[in-house]
């Protein structure tokens, strides 16, 4: 293989599928071979932008155009167990768009039968080829913002709002897997809390909390129903503190040289020390995210090395998408990360006084009581 172009095959056309095809149709390193999807006005639209050939589905593909190297999954978050089993089962290297399952018993599996057949399994974890956030990254792993204190996020818009999916699953995937990327460690237990307000049991947004060792934390805001489109990090550190906005044109990433400090002995009236320093903006390359993240994939076919965002990755985000939707249906109760931790319960509901009625409030005796006029 090496030498030669790789070719692929796309699998959805949806709003996202096109962008992804867009972008391999565009690379070098490949050739666009096929493209499918169950809707015919899409595979009209993609023979007439990129020239390419297409199919209804997976079966089609496998059977007709052989020669594909790679398969890219870009449908539904339902189909991609399914689709990414049958394509790996074929002997095709395989990229699954976030979320890479729904469950983690199918991301165990997906990434045994991967490792049993030798198949390159990567998954869309956008974020961690993104240039700022390796820059936040190298910036964080450097000790230049000191001990991390905590991170949050925000990725909210009036968008498109899913039927499929609630907004843990279909926005939550880039910001837990950018944290994880940033600080090179998981969370010991989540926390989330949720609502529904335009579908029943699809929550519209949440917050999610990610509590780790040492005391740092991680807080997630997800919504496709505000008046705002934010996509920004914030990461706060003992010397330093860091915004990434990734909706800004231009100047994504600043960095603040500010904090605050107490005194090293503490005495009546003496104040926190808080600091305000310069802000440095550093320069980032514009190369698109996509295709630095489709550039790694296909390198890695190439040269049958891991992915960054290996099956691993998709796993223990996975992992933490399932514990957070179960603390969701709790109503926030925090979920371990340990399996070997004891189950925590609710607590027990106070006992119901059928027999209670509301107490009016005392009128002390020393005060008139005027009656109305």
């Amino acid at each position: 293989m090496m030498g030669t172009r790789l070719k692929v095959g796309v699998i959805g056309l949806g709003a996202w599928g096109c962008n992804v095809a867009r972008c391999l149709y565009e690379m070098p390193e490949c050739d666009l071979v096929v493209c499918s999807d169950l809707s015919e006005n899409r595979r009209t639209m993609a023979q007439r932008n990129w020239g390419v050939q297409t199919v209804a589905s997976l079966d089609e593909m496998l059977a007709h155009y052989p020669e594909i190297n790679a398969v890219v999954i870009s449908s539904p978050a339902i189909t991609h167990y399914s689709l990414a089993k049958k394509a790996l089962l074929a002997d095709k290297d395989v990229f699954v768009e976030k979320p890479f399952t729904l469950n983690v018993r199918d991301a165990e599996e997906l990434a045994a039968l991967a490792d049993a057949r030798n198949r390159i399994l990567m998954v869309g974890h956008l974020l961690e080829y993104h240039p700022a956030v390796n820059r936040i990254r190298e910036i964080v792993q450097s000790g230049d913002l000191g001990d991390i204190y905590y991170i949050y996020t925000q990725r909210v818009n009036l968008g498109r709002i899913r039927g499929d999916e609630n907004a843990l699953w279909s926005f939550a995937p880039h910001d837990i897997s950018q944290i994880l990327y940033i600080l090179g460690e998981e969370p010991v237990d989540v926390s989330a809390r949720g609502q529904s307000f335009i579908q029943d049991g699809i929550e519209d947004v949440v917050f999610l909390s990610l509590f780790f060792e040492n005391r740092r934390m991680a807080h997630i805001h997800i919504s496709w129903l505000d008046p705002h489109k934010m996509r920004s990090t914030t990461v706060v550190g003992s010397k330093k503190m860091l915004v990434f906005d990734d909706a800004a044109a231009t100047e994504k990433l600043r960095i603040y040289d500010s904090g605050a400090q107490a005194p090293p002995a503490s005495s009546y009236g003496e104040a926190i020390q808080v600091r305000f320093g310069d802000i440095q903006i550093p320069r980032l390359t514009t190369t698109e995210p996509l295709k630095l993240e489709f550039q790694h994939f296909l390198y890695c076919v190439e040269h049958r090395v891991t992915p960054r965002s290996d099956s691993q990755d998709g796993l223990r985000v996975v992992r933490i998408l399932e514990a957070a939707q179960k603390s969701l249906e709790m109503d926030g109760l925090p979920v371990s990360l340990n399996p070997n931790a004891p189950e925590k319960e609710l607590p027990p509901a106070p006992p119901i006084n059928r027999q209670w009625t509301p107490r009016l409030p005392m009128i002390p005796n020393n005060i008139p009581v005027v009656a109305a006029q």
